[in-house]
């Protein structure tokens, strides 16, 4: 059979909340080819079949993390998987879990930013430098401690990968704590102090049940499971210190 012939079943699972009191299947006999992205499946159906279908996409090129969806149960960026992985079986597409969905595959994702913004996603320079002064010098090896955490596209995989973020929505969850480790492990930065506060609440690592699917899932290769497993021992570290010497904290 040639590329020409071949046609998958797309099952999309829809919520329009005008008209739907809850999801319901529908599906799409979609023409495909050898290259063709699970994305651009779901193009061709708003192009040349349902101009309903709606869902988020960007780069197309697994950078912005906006087209995470359940591909067949799990949770994947749909422009870096493709059709012919499902072929000739169908290929079911369902909104990311865990989340509350706004329209068909388009989820709320204001938790999450929420709970992004509060951990100051960004370096807070330790004192003022002047421009004179030159910019923050950093080994490699100072690098290494958290290059790979700075990988992160917020596509929040890993939180409809977390049973533990569907179960408890308090939860800070294990992209934003891997977020959160980049930072405190960063030399340049100074907020260690202000993010630990997350790192020991009840709903910080110690939420965790460590289940380790939000790192197998991760379409850039960031080990979230890893950076909650290090600041459990930066919290029990954290919390003797402070213990020990209730006046100077930890530092």
């Amino acid at each position: 059979m040639t590329d020409a012939d071949k046609t998958i079943e797309i099952e999309v699972l829809r919520y329009r909340p005008e008209q739907d009191e809850e999801p319901v299947w529908q599906s799409y006999d979609v023409p495909f080819s050898d290259d063709m992205s699970v994305l651009q499946g779901l193009q061709y159906i708003k192009d040349h079949i349902d101009g309903t279908v709606s869902f988020r996409w960007s780069c197309r090129m697994a950078i912005c993390g906006s087209c995470g969806m359940m591909i067949n149960h799990e949770p994947k960026l749909s422009c870096k998987t493709f059709l012919r992985e499902y072929y000739p079986g169908k290929c079911r597409i369902e909104a990311l879990t865990h989340f509350p969905i706004e329209r068909d595959l388009i989820v709320d994702l204001n938790d999450f930013v929420s709970k992004l913004e509060g951990i100051k996603p960004y370096i807070v320079p330790k004192e003022p430098r002047t421009l004179e002064q030159g910019e923050y010098l950093q080994t490699p090896v100072q690098r290494e401690r958290y290059e790979q955490f700075s990988s992160c596209i917020n596509c929040v995989l890993c939180y409809a990968a977390c049973p533990q973020y569907g179960l408890n929505p308090e939860f800070t969850g294990p992209g934003i704590l891997a977020l959160l480790h980049r930072y405190n492990a960063d030399t340049r930065d100074g907020a260690t102090e202000d993010r630990m506060q997350i790192v020991n609440a009840e709903e910080g690592v110690w939420g965790c049940t460590l289940v380790g699917y939000c790192s197998e899932v991760c379409p850039k290769q960031v080990d979230p499971a890893a950076a909650v497993n290090q600041n459990k021992v930066n919290s029990t570290r954290d919390y003797f210190l402070r213990f020990l010497f209730p006046k100077g904290g930890a530092g």
